[in-house]
C-alpha cells in the first residue's frame, strides 16, 4: 500500500545513527527508506554494535573508524560511503563477526580467555584514534585499514580496556558500560568544572527561529550558535575531525535554518522535504549538542593515552599473519609489512 493510502498507525521513529558522532530520527518504514538493507536491519538490537569505515577511499585525519550502537545510514563515517562491520553476525548476539578460530588463537596466544567483545574492543582502542591515521597515513594511500596485533597479553587487555570507554563514548553510553570502570549508563559527561555546559544567559530564547550560523570564540572557549551559546568548549573539541569533515559544523548544519546545498550535477531543485523542519531551536537539540561536547571532550582526553599504547604495538612485538593463517585464524587480506590484517567476516560487512 503506498503511504498517502495507508490510513493505519505510523511506524514508531527509532534513533539511527546519521553521521559519525550525529544521531537523528528515521521512520523504519521500508516505503520511506532510500535502499535499506534488510540484513543489516534484521541484525538491530540492544546488544549490536557497528563499526564504520571507508574501504575504497583514502582518509585524510581523525579516527580511522567510528562505532555507533544504532542502525548506521550509508554515508555514515563522514559523510563519504564505506562499509559497516557488525560484531554480532545475528540479533540475540549469540554469533560474533568474528572468526571463532581468531579469537581461540588470540586466547592460547596470550593464556588467557578472549571474547569476541575484547577483540572488537581492542580494534577501538586502535584505529578509532587520530594518532592510527597520522601514524599510518602513507599506508592508507592503499585503502583499507589493518590493525596491527600484539603479542604481549597485557597491552592487549589494556588497549581492549582503552577500546570499552571508547566504544561507550561513540555509543553515547548506551554499550559497554560499567559503572564500576567509570562508565556509568547513559549520556557521558566531564567531571568538574571543565564541563561543557549552557549558562543560564546563554539559553537559546524559546521564540526564535533556527540559527542560520555557528562559530567558535577560543580566547572565551565559547561555542556561539544564533543567540545562544556553550561554554568550556576547549579548541580540540571545536576542531575535531572525522577524515576532514569538522564534526561539530557538520552536525549544526543539518540543524540549521538554511539547510540547502550547492546546486550539483544535474541541477535539480532540492526537495521540498527540506522546507519540513522545526520553526524553533528545540530543548533536544541543545540537549543533543551537549553531549556531542561532552563525548567529544572524553575522547580528546583519552588521545595521548591511545597514542602511547599504539606506539607500544608498533615497536613491540607483532603476531604475524603467518601465525594467523596457520592457526586459520585469517583469510585473505593485503600484505601490510609482515603485520597480521585483522578482518571481519564478510558476509555481514554489506553497505546499508
Amino acid at each position: 500500500m503506498a503511504v498517502s493510502a495507508d490510513k493505519g498507525t505510523c511506524v514508531a521513529p527509532v534513533r539511527y545513527a546519521f553521521r559519525s558522532f550525529d544521531r537523528q530520527w528515521i521512520i523504519p518504514d521500508a516505503r520511506l527508506l532510500n535502499q535499506p538493507n534488510p540484513t543489516l536491519w534484521g541484525l538491530c538490537s540492544d546488544l549490536q554494535l557497528f563499526m564504520t569505515a571507508v574501504t575504497r577511499k583514502t582518509i585524510k585525519n581523525g579516527p580511522a573508524l567510528t562505532i555507533t550502537d544504532a542502525i548506521p545510514d550509508l554515508d555514515h563515517y563522514s559523510g563519504r560511503g564505506g562499509r559497516v562491520f557488525p560484531l554480532w553476525g545475528n540479533a540475540a548476539g549469540t554469533h560474533s563477526n568474528f572468526s571463532p578460530k581468531l579469537v581461540d588463537a588470540l586466547s592460547q596466544r596470550y593464556g588467557k580467555s578472549v571474547t569476541a567483545e575484547d577483540v572488537f574492543a581492542y580494534v577501538a582502542g586502535i584505529a578509532a584514534n587520530p594518532a592510527y591515521t597520522a601514524r599510518f597515513l602513507s599506508e592508507l594511500a592503499t585503502p583499507g585499514l589493518r590493525i596491527p596485533i600484539t603479542a604481549n597479553a597485557d597491552t592487549f587487555a589494556a588497549i581492549a580496556a582503552v577500546g570499552r570507554r571508547v566504544v561507550w563514548l561513540h555509543s553515547y553510553g548506551e554499550r559497554m558500560a560499567d559503572a564500576a570502570e567509570g562508565r556509568p549508563p547513559g549520556p557521558p559527561r566531564v567531571s568538574g568544572e571543565s564541563r561543557p555546559t549552557m549558562p543560564k544567559q546563554g539559553a537559546m530564547p524559546p521564540a526564535d527561529m533556527l540559527p542560520e550560523a555557528i562559530c567558535y570564540d577560543e580566547a572565551e572557549q565559547r561555542l556561539h550558535f544564533g543567540k545562544g551559546f556553550i561554554d568550556n568548549v576547549i579548541p580540540a573539541v571545536w576542531k575535531y575531525e572525522v577524515d576532514g569533515k569538522q564534526v561539530v559544523s557538520q552536525w549544526f548544519s543539518y540543524r540549521r535554518r538554511d539547510r540547502s546545498k550547492p546546486v550539483m550535477g544535474d541541477k535539480r531543485p532540492p526537495s521540498p522535504l527540506q522546507g519540513i523542519q522545526p520553526d524553533h531551536w528545540p530543548a533536544e537539540y541543545t540537549t543533543d549538542l551537549l553531549n556531542l561536547l561532552n563525548v567529544l571532550t572524553l575522547l580528546v582526553d583519552m588521545e595521548p593515552e591511545q597514542t602511547s599504547l599504539l606506539a607500544q604495538v608498533c615497536e613491540g612485538a607483532i603476531i604475524s599473519e603467518v601465525d594467523l593463517k596457520a592457526a586459520g585464524a585469517i583469510g585473505a587480506f593485503e600484505e601490510n609489512a609482515g603485520q597480521a590484517s585483522l578482518l571481519m567476516d564478510e558476509k555481514q560487512a554489506a553497505l546499508f
